[in-house]
């Protein structure tokens, strides 16, 4: 018999040539060829048929069953095998087994197309690839791929049965769905390319399937053989077209799915893997395919009811396939390709051409130079930080919006919106919901007619509706309930809200909607993963853009390629610390830092944040409200600013004002309150004031004077409920005499001036607070929640917040037996604020780690926030300055300064524009512009008792800082 053309082209043509041209040639072509001419020539033909095939085996198999399989790898000396399901640690051993008994190391195989997950346990799950293809960035693609590849090498698995680059376009597809990357052919192929390329940087040779196309079909293969009834030209254009770019490109492998093409193979009901004008003529001679060729399983019924098992896996090789994947039977069926070689139907030269490509492979693959896998950290290998990296990347590329009436996404000023929530779907949706709260007041609607809803959604002017739908496989559920449809166009319908559908599952639900008109937005998720739940409702306020397209028409109205651009505004986002350069291990420290102040008995809770490049990517809560509390403290808790209401509440407004020109840096008290005209304050400006340098005391303890002889609250001035002369409500059952307000700043001013100029001190700021309260006519809590708290989504942000929240989500400050003599919960703990109602120019405001970090990365941001401008960027500029350093005097103007010598404020790792506040109940938090860093830690270190220094003194809170700044990769 003559050698064909192909056969003498990879057999005999120069090396440097073959380099060029197959993909399964190395550099060290010449170390190859060795190899793989003497490993053939070492085997009995007996041994080399049995190259040809691949078995199927599962670590979640019984040991007795492995331990068969063993035995036949053994006996019989295969060529590959096929893991299915199981877990990593079982499987690796079972790897080093089989592989101990070969005498040629085996080619290990998985279908791994969105990672190991997709057959085992402990392991990483990677966006589906309907998912990847919304990407519009193919290099995302390729680090999906190279991931999953890294995953795959670790486990002892060489070829990943993926890509699927099947184009489809039949909605109804029952196999394919989600595994494809869209129905354009264009992106179908550059996404499957750039897959692949990923996984064969890691090392793991890729397959390109189903050849010829299994993407327009509406019968699973799996259970019997699905027809592709198109001509030639549609196949060429179609179908083929990702496989011709793949090719091109150098795939490893293809699979052959089992198909009837009337167009390629004439005989009636006859599947493509059995065809030689598929395989062959088509695919290796037409196409110029030099890779290894696989069947797909001729265990699945669209071929395993054609012929006996021997009769199937010959007629597979004679057709052009090199390995044969998972017979029923693999002894009859090797039997069937001896019998047929001695007989002469098997040539020599054809069993060489697939055996030595075979052999090709695995030299390419490493097997040359196998070693046993280790065990020791396999979990975490597959599991690792790169892997959040990449998965995040991956989803936030692919959401897509395909409807933004009145560009109603992402949603802006939310002093005016109030929004409910509404699931639908049979998945969970808490990350969703949770997510949305971090950024407004979320209002989940339950209903179960259209009455619920009309009823329940009357008062909100926002409805966001979510679909979610399993994420745990492509081949679940994804349609809408009736009931769902209904109620979907029932809610859109209310005239006095807005509607947003977010979807969390596959375009494909779309189809079922009939009318989109009262829908006002249409976001899609693809997945239901956390993350992807996450990251839509970060796209719906505008924490992050979105730049996804549809790879499939997901209705009339969205035809393939629709994609709304929508760009960040600003707000922040949330992540994992490698993201954005810091490294999670290190930043774990502050776990052990934390909970050293709760063994050391510094405070019974705590909150911290850590935020970097606008994403919070540490926020944690810790120990519980007291030390008797059975609850634990949450990130929804509130804790007493203390003094950090200075630069959240007054500071802000006060920047404002000197905007608006209603106040200047070198205005005095004088000109802020006329009456101080004859005091001793009346020269000090409001640039030493807000500098501590203006020789104000440090504070007055205004209260004491209205206590009696007992010490106790004297009724000369206090009341047991509110009257006409006592409205100033201090705390339950005590309301103080209306009069004492001049009092207090009858004494500010007869205060003298301090020898030292600078000195820490809160009474200036109850001069800001009148001064700005007399401006605009307004209450301080007033103006900061109009105009900066509601618009920046800080709801857990208020003076006075037992007025407005249940008392369970505040922490209490104090056991007080010294002025209010019961428990200091959700009323101010500092005494002269809460004189002032609660609400004082130098404490009074309530706030959680979240929402302080909204403030602080406005500040960041010079002034920018979620799309509103707060103030100008010369503004904060001019006021995160230090006008005294030469003074010795570190404070910016409101704002607290890192330390001018060896000790102060911060932990002194932290650059020279970074500024911040602390609290006396044990707050802080602190800023820094360079390294784009917010930091936030909430205490009730007042609690029982405020006599309890063990946090000032331990210096825990600038650990945690250091901590921070060591944790920083670069």
């Amino acid at each position: 018999m003559k050698l064909t053309k192909q056969l003498l082209l990879f057999l005999f043509l120069p090396l440097t040539l073959c380099s060029q041209r197959h993909p399964l040639v190395t550099k060290d072509s010449l170390a190859q060829d060795s190899w793989v001419n003497a490993t053939y020539e070492a085997m009995t033909t007996e041994e080399r048929i049995a190259q040809l095939f691949m078995v199927s085996a599962a670590s979640s198999q019984s040991d007795a069953s492995l331990a068969k399989m063993e035995a036949l790898i053994q006996e019989h000396q295969l060529g590959g095998v096929i893991f299915s399901t199981g877990g990593p640690q079982q499987q690796l051993q079972w790897n080093n087994r089989f592989q101990k008994v070969s005498k040629v190391p085996l080619l290990i195989g998985m279908d791994a197309e969105w990672g190991l997950a997709m057959r085992l346990d402990s392991t990483y799950a990677f966006p589906w690839n309907m998912t990847l293809g919304a990407i519009q960035e193919d290099t995302i693609v390729t680090k999906v791929g190279y991931r999953i590849g890294l995953h795959a090498k670790r486990l002892g698995v060489h070829i990943n049965f993926a890509p699927d680059v099947d184009i489809n376009t039949n909605p109804k597809n029952p196999i394919i769905g989600n595994r494809s990357f869209g129905e354009d052919r264009e992106n179908v192929a550059n996404k499957g390319i750039a897959f692949m390329r990923g996984l064969q940087q890691a090392g793991v040779l890729a397959t390109a399937k189903h050849f010829p196309g299994h993407g327009d079909t509406e019968t699973d293969s799996h259970k019997a053989l699905p027809y592709i009834n198109y001509e030639q030209e549609r196949l060429d254009s179609i179908e083929l077209y990702p496989f011709k770019r793949l090719i091109d490109a150098g795939i490893g492998s293809t699979m052959i799915a089992h198909l009837a093409v009337p167009a390629l193979e004439k005989k009636e009901g006859y599947p493509s893997s059995l065809s030689k004008k598929v395989v062959t003529n088509l695919l290796q001679e037409q196409m110029g395919f030099k890779g290894l060729i696989f069947t797909d399983a001729l265990n699945m019924k669209a071929v395993s009811t054609y012929a006996t098992d021997g009769e199937v896996a010959l007629t597979a090789f004679l057709a052009g396939n090199d390995m044969l994947l998972m017979p029923t039977d693999v002894v009859s069926a090797k039997k069937a390709l001896l019998t047929a070689y001695d007989k002469g139907k098997i040539k020599e030269e054809r069993l060489a051409y697939s055996v030595k490509k075979i052999l090709r492979a695995k030299y390419k693959v490493g097997l040359n130079n196998y070693r046993p896998l280790e065990s020791e950290g396999l979990y975490e290998d597959l599991n690792r930080p790169e892997d959040d990296i990449v998965y995040e990347e991956a989803i936030e590329a692919a959401i897509t919006v395909v409807k933004n009436r009145f560009s109603l996404l992402p949603i802006k000023s939310l002093e005016k919106k109030k929004i409910a929530y509404v699931q639908f779907g049979d998945d969970d949706g808490t990350s969703f919901l949770n997510a949305l709260k971090k950024y407004g007041d979320i209002t989940k609607i339950d209903g179960k007619n259209s009455a619920d809803f009309q009823s329940q959604l009357k008062n909100f002017n926002l409805v966001i509706i979510g679909l979610h739908k399993s994420n745990a496989s492509p081949w679940k559920g994804h349609n809408f309930t009736k009931n769902e449809l209904f109620w979907l166009q029932e809610i859109a319908r209310m005239r006095s809200s807005n509607t947003v559908l977010a979807l969390f599952t596959k375009p494909y639900a779309l189809l079922d909607v009939i009318n989109f008109e009262a829908i006002d937005a249409v976001v899609l998720g693809y997945q239901n993963s956390k993350v992807a739940q996450q990251k839509v409702a970060q796209v719906l306020f505008g924490a992050l853009g979105a730049n996804g397209k549809l790879p499939v028409t997901a209705n009339s109205a969205f035809p393939v390629h629709t994609g709304i651009t929508l760009k960040s505004i600003a707000r922040l986002g949330y992540s994992t610390p490698e993201r954005v350069g810091f490294s999670a291990p290190k930043l774990a420290r502050i776990d052990s830092l934390v909970q050293i102040g709760l063994d050391s008995l510094m405070f019974p809770g705590a909150q911290v944040l850590v935020a970097r490049k606008g994403k919070v990517v540490y926020h944690k809560a810790f120990g519980k409200p007291t030390y008797e509390s059975k609850d634990s403290i949450t990130t929804e808790h509130m804790y007493d600013l203390a003094s950090v209401t200075k630069i959240l509440g007054t500071l802000p407004m006060i920047m404002k004002m000197e905007e608006e020109g209603k106040m200047r840096l070198n205005d005095t008290f004088q000109d802020l309150i006329p009456e101080y005209q004859d005091s001793e304050l009346k020269d000090v400006t409001v640039l030493k004031a807000l500098s501590h340098y203006g020789r104000l005391p440090a504070w007055i303890a205004f209260y004491v004077s209205t206590l009696n002889e007992k010490r106790k609250p004297s009724e000369e001035f206090y009341n047991n409920y509110p009257t006409e002369n006592h409205t100033i409500k201090v705390f339950d059952g005590m309301y103080l005499i209306n009069a004492y307000k001049d009092s207090i700043y009858n004494r500010i001013g007869r205060q003298e001036l301090k020898s030292n100029r600078y000195r820490y001190s809160d009474v200036a700021y109850y001069v800001f607070k009148k001064f700005i309260e007399d401006t605009y006519g307004e209450g301080l809590d007033v103006l900061t929640a109009k105009h900066f708290f509601r618009k920046l989504g800080a709801n857990k942000t208020a003076y006075n917040p037992i007025e407005k929240f249940n008392k369970s989500q505040i922490v209490p400050s104090e056991e007080d037996d010294y002025f209010r003599y019961d428990t200091v919960q959700g009323y101010v703990h500092d005494m002269g604020a809460a004189m002032q109602g609660g609400v004082g120019g130098h404490a009074g405001l309530f706030s959680n780690a979240n929402d302080v970090a909204k403030m602080m990365q406005m500040y960041l941001q010079g002034g920018y926030y979620g799309g509103h401008r707060f103030l100008d960027a010369r503004t904060i500029e001019k006021f995160n300055k230090c006008y005294f350093c030469d003074k010795d005097v570190r404070r910016g103007v409101g704002f607290d300064k890192p330390q001018l010598k060896d000790s102060g404020p911060t932990c002194g790792c932290v650059s020279r524009k970074s500024f911040g506040h602390s609290g006396f109940t044990g707050t802080y938090t602190w800023a820094d512009p360079e390294e784009e860093i917010v930091y936030v830690f909430l205490s009730n270190r007042t609690y029982p008792t405020m006599r309890n220094n063990l946090l000032v003194k331990s210096g825990l809170r600038t650990q945690i800082q250091q901590a921070i700044y060591d944790s920083l990769i670069d």
